[in-house]
């Protein structure tokens, strides 16, 4: 498969970097320079990922597809991606909090450091919040606003048009649509929250690069 090649060629450039690297050659090197030094790397590489799946997803991918496919497709596409990226996610906060935590332990930390633990508690708590709450929740939703939908025959066309004129005509899909949008906002604004914390560490990160 495709995406096992490109994982395989990534963990390759990994590896040959890692056997390359200063603390590599170093052969009397410090254990815990080396753990530090992979601690750092875990950090960077899953808090780049979190970082850079969320900026595509939230203000690229998601916009695209919207105004390039047709709603319900649209809406079964975000349906079986959006679990798995609020999974990839959580995953890469909780690696990328543990090992700067491990960095820098909290009763030995500055207030900085404090506050990105914070940041990065917060940008986890917001994922599991949409992964566990608010995605399943809003998935149900789009299932029942589907069915209305077909009902109404809308649904295959692309953007809002059409739903507009039928929700006027129709106090169940007016309903359902409220409680939709009510559930869905709930997702965004804590898919922003964590994007937001992020970009609060990544501004941290920004003022300890040595360039």
């Amino acid at each position: 498969m495709a995406w096992i090649t490109r994982f395989l060629a990534a963990v390759a450039f990994l590896a040959v970097g890692v056997i390359f690297s200063p603390e590599t050659f170093g052969s009397n090197g410090d254990g815990s320079l080396k753990l530090s030094t992979y601690l750092k790397l875990a950090h960077l590489l899953s808090f780049s990922t979190a970082w850079g799946a969320a900026l595509w997803v939230t203000f690229i991918a998601t916009t695209i597809m919207f105004k390039n496919l047709p709603r319900h497709r649209f809406g079964n596409l975000q349906s079986k991606m959006f679990p798995a990226y609020f999974t990839m996610l959580g995953i890469c906060c909780s690696i990328s909090m543990a090992s700067f935590g491990f960095l820098h332990p909290w009763k030995s930390s500055y207030t900085a450091e404090k506050y990105q633990l914070r940041f990065l508690a917060s940008a986890l708590a917001f994922n599991l919040a949409n992964l566990l709450v608010f995605t399943p929740m809003t998935i149900e939703m789009m299932k029942q606003k589907h069915k209305v939908e077909r009902e109404e025959n809308i649904g295959e066309e692309i953007g809002w048009s059409k739903v507009r004129e039928v929700v006027k005509a129709n106090p169940k899909l007016a309903a359902i649509n409220k409680k939709f949008g009510m559930i869905h906002g709930l997702s965004s604004l804590a898919n922003i929250m964590a994007f937001g914390s992020l970009a609060m560490h990544s501004w941290y990160l920004a003022g300890k690069l040595n360039l």
